[in-house]
This record gives C-alpha cells, sequence and structure tokens, in this order.
C-alpha cells in the first residue's frame, strides 16, 4: 500500500508553519472527520491512483543516501539498529534546530501537530480504524512495558487472580522476557513459554506448539490473560504466523494479545484489521528507515483496554495514551516528527515501501541461499518463512560451543574482517553428529550489494581454511580482568 506526500506536506514540515497541509495516501481507504482530533487542521484526500512526482531513486542517488555508512564495513546487519539515509537525518535536523531555536513556539504550535500527523500516516499506513488507536514511543520496549504494565496492574487489583497465565515464545526478544519477569511474573502471573524447535520446517509446527502451550495455560481451571506474540522474531529470525495464532487465541477465551513486531513495518505485511491482535507494535526505526529512535503502538478502540499509561508519568497524564506519550518532557521527538519523510522518501522507489519488502526478501534469500551453498550448510527455515533476513548455518568446523563462542566470533568478524553480522547458538540435540550449532542472521536493506555477502563469504571460507576455531579466541567477558 505505497503512500505519498504531496509537495506542500513537505514544504509545510521544513519550513517549520503550523499552517494547514495535505497529505496524499494511496492505500485505497478515505479518511473521515474522526480520525482527527478537534482544531486540528491536518487534512488528507486520496486519489485513485498513486501519483510520482520524480522519477524513481537511482543506483548512485541510493549511494548517496547512504554515503554516511563506514565504507570499510560489510553492514549486513540492518536488523539490529536500521538505517536512516541523509535526507531523513537532514529533516530531523531541521527539527532539531527548529526546537532549538526559539522552543516556546516548536511546543505551543508545531509539536502536537507533526505528531499527529505522523500518527495519521501511520493510522492509514496499517488499516487501523482511529488515529487514537496509534500511540508514538520510542521503541517496542517501551510500547511492551505499556501493555504489561496493565497487566500487571490487573493481578495487583485483582481483575486477575494469581497463577493466570502469559504466553509467550521461547523466542520472543530478550528485553521483552525481561518486561514479562519484571511485570508478569513479579505480580502472580504464570508465564508459559512456547518452545519451538529450530531450524524451523513448517507453519504447523509452531502452529502445534502454541497450542499446547495454551492448554498448559488453562489447565487447573487457571485462564490465559495475554499471549505476546513475535511477528518477526529477532534471534532466530522466523516469521511467525501471527493470524492464525492470533485467531487460535480467540477461539481458547485468551483474555488480551499483544503482537511484539519489533522489525515487521517495512519488512512483512501489517495490516490491523487482518491481525486482529488487541495491541501491536513496531519500530520505525529498523526497516522504515527513520532515525532511532520511533515505534508505534496500535491498540485497539475498545472499553476494555482503556486504561494504557505511559510509564513516564507528565503533564498529559489521564488525556489518553496517544497524548500522554506525545509529551513526557523536555526531550527530542524529533524521529516522530520526521515520518511524513520517509513516506516521502520511500515512495521515490518503485512499488514504494511494498516494492522495497518484495525486492529485500528475494535479495536476502538469494544471498543467503549462495552461502549456504558455499558452506555445505542450510538455512534455519524456509524461504516464506524469511522476511528481510534469514538464517545461515555456519561450517560446523568453526567450533561454535556456546553463546559466548557466537559473541566472540561476532567480534572477530567485526574487528579483523570488517564483517557486521550478528550469530545464533544452536544447542546440539541428543545424538547429532557433525551438528550445525551456529547461524548467521544476514539482512538485506536497500544500501547492501552482493559483494557484502561475497566479503562474509570469503572471510569464513578462509577461516575454515586456516583451521580457526572459535576455542582460540578471547573471552571479552573477561578481557583485562
Amino acid at each position: 500500500m505505497p503512500l505519498s506526500l504531496s509537495s506542500k506536506s513537505m514544504a509545510s514540515i521544513h519550513n517549520h508553519t503550523p499552517t494547514t497541509t495535505t497529505t496524499t495516501i494511496t492505500n485505497g481507504t478515505t479518511p473521515t472527520d474522526h480520525d482527527h482530533e478537534p482544531n486540528e487542521t491536518t487534512q488528507t484526500h486520496l486519489p485513485k491512483k498513486p501519483k510520482l512526482s520524480s522519477p524513481f531513486i537511482s543506483p548512485s542517488e541510493i549511494q548517496s543516501e547512504f554515503s554516511h555508512h563506514d565504507p570499510n564495513v560489510a553492514r549486513i546487519n540492518n536488523g539490529s539498529f536500521g538505517c536512516s539515509p541523509r535526507s531523513i537525518l537532514a529533516a530531523q535536523q531541521q527539527w532539531q534546530l527548529n526546537f532549538l531555536s526559539q522552543p516556546d513556539h516548536f511546543y505551543f504550535n508545531d509539536l502536537k501537530g507533526g505528531i499527529l500527523q505522523s500518527r495519521t500516516l501511520i493510522k492509514h499506513f496499517i488499516n487501523a480504524d482511529h488515529v487514537d488507536e496509534v500511540t508514538l514511543v520510542d521503541n517496542a520496549t517501551t510500547a511492551a512495558a505499556i501493555v504489561l504494565q496493565q497487566s500487571a496492574w490487573s493481578f495487583r487489583e485483582g481483575k486477575y487472580n494469581k497463577g493466570d497465565a502469559a504466553v509467550m515464545l521461547h523466542y520472543a526478544y530478550g528485553a521483552v522476557k525481561k518486561s514479562v519477569e519484571a511485570y508478569i511474573t513479579r505480580s502472580g502471573g504464570f508465564v508459559i513459554e512456547v518452545e519451538l524447535r529450530f531450524p524451523v520446517t513448517s507453519v504447523d509446527d509452531i502452529v502445534t506448539e502454541f497450542r499446547k502451550a495454551l492448554e498448559r495455560g488453562k489447565s487447573d481451571g487457571k485462564k490465559v490473560r495475554l499471549a505476546v506474540i513475535d511477528h518477526v522474531t529477532s534471534m532466530p529470525s522466523v516469521v511467525i504466523p501471527v493470524k492464525q495464532l492470533v485467531k487460535i487465541c480467540r477461539e481458547e477465551g485468551v483474555d488480551q494479545v499483544f503482537v511484539d513486531a519489533a522489525h515487521a513495518i517495512g519488512c512483512t505485511d501489517v495490516d490491523m484489521q487482518e491481525i486482529g491482535a488487541d495491541f501491536y507494535t513496531s519500530n520505525l526505526h529498523k526497516w522504515f528507515f527513520c532515525p532511532p529512535s520511533v515505534a508505534f503502538l496500535y491498540c485497539r478502540k475498545s472499553s476494555k483496554f482503556c486504561d494504557l499509561h505511559h510509564p513516564v508519568v507528565s503533564h498529559e497524564y489521564g488525556n489518553g495514551l496517544a497524548i500522554e506519550s506525545a509529551w513526557i518532557g523536555t526531550r527530542d521527538y524529533s524521529a516522530q516528527l520526521v515520518v511524513p519523510s520517509v513516506f516521502e522518501f520511500v515512495n521515490r522507489f518503485e512499488g514504494g515501501i511494498e516494492g522495497i519488502k518484495k525486492r529485500n526478501h528475494a535479495s536476502v534469500v538469494e544471498m543467503g541461499e549462495m552461502l549456504a551453498k558455499a558452506w555445505g550448510t542450510n538455512l534455519g527455515c524456509p524461504p516464506e518463512m524469511c522476511s528481510s533476513m534469514v538464517m545461515v548455518g555456519l561450517p560446523a568446523c568453526l567450533g561454535i560451543c556456546s553463546d559466548s563462542d557466537t559473541l566472540k566470533l561476532r567480534t572477530h568478524l567485526r574487528d579483523k574482517f570488517g564483517v557486521e553480522v550478528p550469530i545464533y547458538y544452536r544447542p546440539p540435540k541428543h545424538g547429532e553428529v557433525d551438528p550445525i550449532t551456529g547461524y548467521a542472521r544476514i539482512s538485506h536493506q536497500i544500501y547492501n550489494k552482493v559483494a557484502d555477502y561475497h566479503k562474509f563469504r570469503d572471510v569464513v571460507n578462509n577461516l575454515v581454511g586456516d583451521g580457526f576455531t572459535c576455542a582460540l579466541l578471547m573471552d571479552h567477558s573477561v578481557e583485562g580482568s
């Protein structure tokens, strides 16, 4: 669903004037008056066909947009921190200077309207019903804290019974696991992890194990109050059948469903009506080109879920989550304000963000299969379960025997060879002979070149040829002690 912005809208942003702006959205839906807050002057209109004001971006222009990247590093790890092009960084700096030049004018005249415009664009892009369902926060971890905080209050206030369950995937992001521990476990909830095999062979494996976890949660008359489901897991990286799992939660009477989709927007399909979760969050700085850090949190409009609050309490407390989050004290809000500029940037590409997403997927699968063939290994899941990231098995002779080994090898690849790639440790199963215990998670974004992956391939081949093993590397966790 490509989305484009008119030149009038962008001029308003760059000139920092709180004038009426026009946003052109070409996803086939029509905004209505209830999408806007009272006295808001932002307007939208929707032509039947996308309009491009300039030719598609050229390879040289893409190179220029990312010329601030270190040219000596094969940066095949967009998944960790994302990327932001020069034109977006320039727009961000203009917002920052606007604040610094006259903070009072910025606060009273520019900030709220700018954030509302960003929220409105995201609302249409993710196919939410109402702009009030969309909140901008720092990152997916903050969004998780907002949702889990509400669940914790429900346990402490007696709305949930002690021992009622929360279910999450074993692959859940580490920070979210810690948040579940901090909010749910400490409040009396029982946490069940869905055990998943890796490598993953099919969607059916995930669905089967998820059903088993829900049954465990309902044993002894207990209830499953919350399901935390990843859309694209981080390490190992796999696209989870989120629509199916949400549907199962509805059938099994799970109270609330929270989808942690930190990697999703710009990386896989994101449609709130189709997914059907109560809460859904995704970072805009990973695969959607915003500068760090900004994410959206979708909260399905329902009186049942009205008691949501930002964990940082400020002057807007009680005015609704979106308004609370739009002012949590003096800080840099520029990453939230450049969202319109990002939509303009992605529409310089054929097919907009949808085209970028499809090309990234095709390229990362191609590069993953090339590496697996070169090393005699395999991918971590079928291509249809990959997004813009894929897990590739590393040669077993590298001797990856622990999580510590993965960190040491990753550091060695970065410092010695200029290759940036995260590595996952897969414990061997009983009885396996020469198992693949290390998997590299490679990403593909528009700035990547085939040479980046060839460099990684050749470095690993040379290490194997030299008889290298991880046992030869110093443990950085104790270095200097």
